[in-house]
């Protein structure tokens, strides 16, 4: 009964059993000895249980004389774990694996009669105490595995080496550094083990090849080099093989004796040679990934026939032939990936009926003939992608109607499409990127296509579509992309684009588009803009009459205008005419002021300035040498990690965020950096992310203008070139007090915010050719625009996923305390759930008003999350978590983004969402807006 005290109301249910009423053999979760009655396990694992702030009394376990089994595994239970585990002498299994303990490792050297011992994932932050496992020589499971435990080991523990009982040994993500030894070869017994995420390094040894029981190995993400051991075949029981994310080079001809295999890893290496025929006959292989290799040959045509095939990724090799038909034969396979090879041949008509399929990659390769109807039906797809190949076909409305509503992205561009767009496509309500540029579509755009809210790129560039531009895609309102360019479109601009508030880029050149240039165009923020080639006339809005424009118009010989030189000037009366002249006179003589004391302030520079390199990522409309002066200290408006942000604020009325960076700042950012030995590469590793970030077109992510650096003697200086947000960041107006009086964020706004910052998130995990993981992501990091609209910024720590990155610069520890994921503070390793936890304490700052880090209101070592799940009690309690700013009124709607923001947050990175799903969850939780509006009514 001690031990149920410790826990919250909310267990009460696990509990119902633990009453006066009932024997202690009665309690659920105990077990004891049938002939003398003495407790000899409790077992309450995977329960949920939480255990605030009251300590687990391990002393009063321990006084069970006959206690063997004790398992707390699959909790929530936190604080210290006391010395007192160690009078536990009699236990042969001990869970306290995937919790949230503090503090030190137990002391368990006097538990010599441990069978099983599950500390993994536990948040113990000390070193495991290895010599303690020389009294355990009968161990038959050791799991240790996602911990800061093994963070002082330098090396494979040696102690380990002696367990030759060991069945089952989990050492991933504890920072082992060092060589396999080739003495795990006397640990005969293992069936499972796995040291995957760490810093291995060396070759595999061959003595592996002794472990003939073994089930699974997993060696993933390390630094091992060479080729795959000889005599690796002998494995003949390994069902499951995980190479991935290293250095292996040689052929996968050990692999070809492995008929067991049901799940092949070895994606990321340096893997040559042909694709071996025999694993084609594999009965049991449900999965296999081997992309980013130098593989060659053919894949065999019956891979994947005999079993519930799962998925497949060969993409990025030199794979030739054809695509195996029946991989999809029992109807159980989820993904395609073979793009950037060089397939042949047909897609083969049986994937048309693939119920499964969520992506359908095969795009880059040299597939021909018809695309088979049912591709564009795949009732479970979320991408179709064919793109860059030689395939004809339509695109069926028959088909497209059943679409899935979870297909999102269309990528068919660079082949022979023919056929109208049917209007049925609007039935993919999902839909947020179609690409079907250089093809040769023809007919109509559908109105119908104005139904797809969450479109954010439009590419039909280089076809031969007719007719006038509905104006219906103005109700695309996520529309951040449009290219229409090299079509037959007549008819005039719709006015309605003028009111897409994302829009960003418009490409509509070289059509036969007539009539004036809508007005409406001039309140887009946009970084492209070509109406160039037309037959427009009437004069060019003044506020597109812009140097960042130069070019966007040409072609159109019926335009006309006062300020782009090179066109006709707007005829009026003789008066206007005057002033125009004398306006143009006026400006001309300006301009050649300007000119000339540009070109004397130039000549009179250092030749140290002449070093500046700029490199653009949008249409500018400023020159370098207005931001490089404006670099002072009276601009300085913040300092970071990764270097100072100055505001600028041009001639031309527009501001600017700069941030920058030398080479002494990132110095004192990558001391954190465990391996600074290969410092050099992680800063080319940055130039490489800056070009890819530089590409990102989104209304939620902070728009990168340019680069401008200069390499002067042995410092390099880095000017990054943002745009400016008037209203600052979302921490300033949650918990500034001097930025809360500009008026604090009512529940709507403060949704709104959620569901755009959330859409930028979706954006780089999922619209990105490749995942872009911000990994610090927190309402500093969440800026503001004039509209309160949101933008994801500062990436001075983002990773490009699944790149072949130095493994140093991935072990980087990056984020900011209060917002940084359970396992990634003591792992180093980084993904895209790493950033969903971030923003789901985020969604509990936008909540409840606080901080993610407050020890007076939770107390020490505790965060915002740990505090949230402590009120977790009843409907009371919950409510009191809610900001009392909050409109009454709306409190019942907070809860509903609260507990996405718990799902978030899940100490498990597999339980939690990706950001699509809390996209689409968050869009659900849409609160009503008129509920304050009837509530005030009501009191009237």
């Amino acid at each position: 009964m001690n031990l149920k005290s410790v826990f919250g109301e909310e267990e009460e249910a696990v509990f119902d059993s633990w009453n006066w009423n009932n024997s202690v053999c009665e309690f659920k979760g105990i077990t004891c000895d049938d002939e003398v009655l003495v407790v000899k396990e409790i077992d309450l694992s995977h329960q949920n249980l939480c255990n605030n702030n009251n300590d687990i009394p391990f002393d009063s376990i321990c006084e069970l004389q006959y206690l063997e089994k004790l398992s707390l595994g699959f909790n929530r239970l936190q604080g210290s774990v006391s010395h007192h585990l160690n009078n536990c002498s009699r236990l042969t299994y001990l869970d306290l694996g995937n919790n949230l303990f503090q503090g030190p490792m137990p002391p368990i050297s006097s538990l010599t009669r441990l069978l099983y011992l599950y500390v993994n994932n536990t948040g113990f932050s000390s070193s495991f105490p290895w010599a303690s496992l020389e009294t355990m020589e009968e161990l038959v499971v050791l799991s240790l595995g996602d911990n800061p435990l093994l963070d002082q080991t330098p090396h494979f523990p040696q102690q380990i080496l002696k367990l030759t009982n060991l069945t089952w040994l989990y050492m991933s993500n504890c920072s082992i550094q060092g060589h396999i030894p080739p003495a795990i070869g006397q640990l005969t017994r293992l069936v499972n083990f796995e040291i995957s995420s760490n810093y291995i390094t060396g070759q595999i040894p061959t003595q592996i090849s002794n472990l003939l029981n073994l089930w699974q190995l997993e060696l993933f993400d390390n630094n091992l080099t060479g080729t795959l051991p000889v005599g690796l075949r002998n494995l003949t029981n390994l069902q499951f093989f995980d190479v991935s994310m290293n250095n292996l080079q040689g052929d996968l001809s050990e692999i070809k004796f492995l008929t067991q295999l049901k799940s092949l890893q070895m994606f990321e290496n340096h893997l040559t040679g042909e694709f071996p025929p025999e694993i084609g006959d594999f009965k049991y292989l449900v999965n296999l990934s081997l992309y980013r290799n130098h593989l060659t040959g053919t894949l065999p045509p019956h891979l994947g026939s005999y079993s519930d095939f799962n998925y497949i990724d060969v993409s990025e090799n030199f794979l030739t032939g054809q695509i195996p038909p029946n991989m999809c034969n029992n109807n159980n396979m989820t993904e395609l990936l073979i793009l950037d090879n060089n397939f042949t041949g047909a897609i083969p008509p049986a994937y048309a009926d693939c119920k499964t399929l969520s992506r359908f990659r095969v795009s880059n390769n040299m597939l021909s003939g018809v695309v088979p109807d049912g591709i564009w039906g795949l009732p479970a797809a979320e991408i179709i992608d064919i793109a860059n190949n030689d395939l004809q076909g339509t695109i069926p409305s028959h088909m497209i109607q059943n679409a899935a509503k979870t297909l999102a992205q269309i990528y068919a561009a660079n082949n022979r499409l023919s056929g109208q767009l049917p209007p049925e496509i609007s039935k993919a309500t999902s839909l947020n990127t179609i690409d079907l540029s250089h093809n040769q579509f023809s007919g109509k755009l559908p109105a119908t296509i104005g139904d797809l809210k969450h479109l954010d790129s439009l590419h039909l560039d280089s076809n031969m579509f007719t007719g006038e531009i509905p104006a219906s895609l103005g109700s695309c309102v996520s529309l951040s992309d449009i290219n229409m360019a090299n079509n037959a479109f007549s008819g005039s601009i719709p006015t309605s684009l003028g009111r897409l508030p994302t829009l960003n880029s418009l490409n509509l050149s070289s059509n036969q588009l007539r009539g004036e240039i809508p007005g409406s165009l001039s309140s887009l923020r946009l970084s492209l803009l070509d109406l160039s080639h037309n037959k427009l006339g009437g004069a060019i809005p003044e506020s597109l009459s812009i140097q960042a424009y130069n070019g966007s118009f040409a072609g159109n010989p019926g335009l006309c205008s006062q300020k782009v030189k090179y066109f006709r000037p707007c005829s009026s009366d003789s008066s206007g005419v005057l002033v125009t002249c004398l306006s143009v006179g006026s400006a001309a003589g300006l301009f050649l002021l300007a000119y000339l004391c540009y070109i004397k302030r130039k000549s009179g520079k250092h030749e140290e300035d002449e070093a500046w390199n700029v490199k653009s990522f949008h249409v500018l409309s400023f020159m370098e040498d207005e931001i490089i002066d404006s670099i002072k200290e009276e601009n300085l408006i913040g300092k970071g990690g990764s270097g100072q942000v100055y505001r600028v604020s041009l001639k031309n009325g527009m501001d600017l965020a700069v941030k920058h960076m030398t080479n002494t700042e990132e110095s004192v950012w990558q001391k954190s950096n465990r391996r600074r030995r290969r410092r050099r590469s992680c800063v080319a590793e940055f130039e490489a992310e800056v070009e890819t970030l530089s590409s990102i077109r989104h209304v939620n992510v902070v728009k990168l203008y340019c680069s401008i650096t200069r390499q002067e003697q042995e410092q390099e200086s880095r000017l990054l070139v943002y745009e400016y947000l008037a209203n600052g960041s979302l921490w300033d107006r949650l918990h500034d007090p001097s930025k809360k009086k500009l008026g604090g964020l009512d529940w709507i706004t403060r949704y709104e915010i959620a569901v755009g910052a959330a859409k930028g998130l979706e954006y780089l995990h999922h619209g990105c050719e490749r995942a872009v993981i911000h990994r610090d992501v927190k309402s500093s990091n969440i800026l503001l625009d004039e509209h309160l609209k949101p933008r994801i910024a500062d990436f001075g720590l983002a990773k490009i996923g699944q790149t072949t990155t130095t493994a140093s610069c991935t072990h980087v520890i990056a984020g900011t305390h209060g917002y940084i994921a359970p396992e990634y503070g003591y792992t180093y390793k980084v993904n895209e759930k790493s950033d969903v936890y971030s923003f789901g304490v985020v969604l509990m700052e936008l909540v409840t008003g606080k901080k993610p880090i407050d020890e007076v209101e939770y107390g020490e070592n505790k965060d915002i999350v740990y505090w949230v799940c402590s009120k977790l009690k009843n409907k009371e309690s919950v409510l009191s978590l809610v900001d009392s700013s909050i409109d009454d009124a709306y409190k019942e709607e907070t809860i509903k983004v609260l507990k996405i923001a718990i799902t978030c947050t899940s100490s498990l990175p597999t339980l939690r969402p990706t950001m699509r799903a809390v996209v689409k969850m968050l869009e659900e939780a849409e609160p009503c807006k008129f509920i304050s509006s009837i509530s005030n009514k009501d009191k009237v």
